[in-house]
C-alpha cells in the first residue's frame, strides 16, 4: 500500500477553513514548506517544521479579520488536501497594533535573533509590494505526495475566477523558482526579483492582470 496521500475517488470541496481548523491547516503547511527556501533560510533548524507550523497559526491569526481568507481544498469527511491564505483589495497590510502583539510569537519562531532579519524581510517585502488594488495570495500550499495532481490549482482557481469576474488583478510571491510555471499556468507572470536582506535567497514577485 502507497505511504503517500492520495485524492480521494468521490472528489474533494473548496471552502473557507473553520477555526477549529487552524492547527491542521498550520501543519499542512508547515509540511509543504518544510524546504521553501526563504523557510530554511529564516528558521532555525532545530525544530524547524514544529516552528513553521507556528509561524502558520500565527498567519491564520492576522487573516482571520478577512472573511474568507483562509480557504482549504477538503474531502467530506473533513480531511484538508490544500490550503491557501488570501487578503481582499487594500487589506493585505496587518495592522501595526497586530504587529506589535505578534512579536513574542514571533519569537518563538524565529528565535530573539531571527526576529530582526524576519523583520527586515517583511520590510522588503511591503516596499516591493504593488500599489495597485489587488488580491493577495502570501501563502498557499498542498499535502505532501498530492502536488502535481491538481489540487492546489483547484483550491487557487476559484478566487481567480472572481477576480475575473470582477475585473480584478492578484499578486504573490514565489519563493521557490520551481513554482513559477504553476503559478503562470494560472495566469500570473513575474514582473522582478526582491533579493532578500542580509543575503538571502530570491524572491519572485508575480501579478495577474
Amino acid at each position: 500500500m502507497s505511504r503517500h496521500p492520495s485524492v480521494p475517488s468521490d472528489g474533494y470541496g473548496i471552502r473557507s477553513a473553520r477555526p477549529t481548523e487552524s492547527g491542521a491547516v498550520a501543519t499542512l503547511l508547515a509540511r509543504a514548506f518544510a524546504e521553501d527556501p526563504v523557510m530554511v533560510w529564516m528558521v532555525p533548524a532545530a525544530g524547524r517544521e514544529a516552528r513553521i507550523a507556528r509561524y502558520f497559526r500565527l498567519a491564520q491569526r492576522q487573516q482571520r479579520p478577512r472573511a474568507g481568507a483562509v480557504r482549504v481544498a477538503a474531502t467530506g469527511d473533513g480531511r484538508l488536501l490544500a490550503a491557501a491564505l488570501w487578503s481582499g483589495p487594500g487589506c493585505w497590510k496587518t495592522s501595526a497594533v497586530r504587529e506589535l502583539a505578534a512579536l513574542a510569537p514571533y519569537a518563538r519562531v524565529f528565535g530573539l535573533r531571527g526576529v530582526p532579519r524576519a523583520g527586515e524581510v517583511q520590510n522588503t517585502l511591503h516596499e516591493a509590494h504593488p500599489d495597485t488594488p489587488h488580491w493577495y495570495l502570501p501563502v498557499v500550499g498542498t499535502e505532501c505526495g498530492l502536488q502535481g495532481m491538481g489540487v492546489g490549482s483547484a483550491l487557487l482557481r476559484q478566487q481567480l475566477a472572481e477576480c475575473d469576474r470582477l475585473g480584478q488583478p492578484a499578486y504573490l510571491e514565489s519563493s521557490n523558482i520551481t513554482n513559477i510555471p504553476f503559478y503562470e499556468a494560472l495566469g500570473f507572470r513575474v514582473t522582478g526579483e526582491i533579493r532578500l536582506p542580509g543575503g538571502g535567497p530570491t524572491v519572485w514577485p508575480m501579478w495577474r492582470g
